[in-house]
């Protein structure tokens, strides 16, 4: 097991290594492609930052005004009878904006009920099982430049919406 403690330490450093020795050998200006490729790097960041303050102002809206809440008591009775944890219902719904916020109420259904019980051993499948899917859509489609996007919402969607009830259904049977 040690080995493979000291493998994965040197992994990254060595590929580093590598396509640099490998850049040389073919003769390439390495460091020419590397600023250039960072140029590139940093425009689309700049490109994509508009719809990644929108997404954090949207998730922040919801939840100060009030809709997260309301959202949750209506989908509440659904969750009742087919036994679904209710406390998990904003999380799932935030996931599905924003990863950083879902972290946020990840840590709060840890401080209320802990890690180690049934809910908290839940989200945290769930959180590894699902994808913050209007994000990623936008943020990498935007990237991309990509505008027909056919089925991708809908895939995805039923994609989380399985990762969810495969979360739950496995910590239901482990645990």
């Amino acid at each position: 097991m040690r080995i493979l403690l000291y493998i994965s330490d040197f992994i990254i450093p060595a590929m580093f290594f590598s396509i640099i020795l490998y850049g040389f050998a073919m003769r390439v200006k390495v460091f020419d492609h590397f600023v250039e490729g960072a140029r590139d790097g940093f425009s689309i960041v700049l490109n994509i930052m508009p719809t990644i303050i929108g997404l954090m102002v949207a998730v922040g809206i919801m939840r100060a005004s009030g809709a997260l809440d309301l959202l949750v008591w209506l989908i509440a009775p659904f969750a009742r009878r087919l036994a679904f944890p209710e406390e998990t219902l904003p999380l799932v719904l935030t996931r599905l904006v924003s990863s950083s916020a879902a972290t946020g109420l990840l840590l709060d259904i840890f401080e209320n009920h802990g890690p180690d019980s049934l809910i908290g051993r839940f989200v945290s499948i769930m959180m590894s099982s699902t994808e913050t899917v209007f994000y990623t859509m936008s943020v990498y489609f935007m990237a991309v430049k990509v505008t027909k996007t056919r089925y991708t919402l809908s895939g995805a969607l039923l994609a989380n919406f399985a990762g969810v009830a495969a979360s739950l259904i496995l910590t239901r049977y482990l645990y």
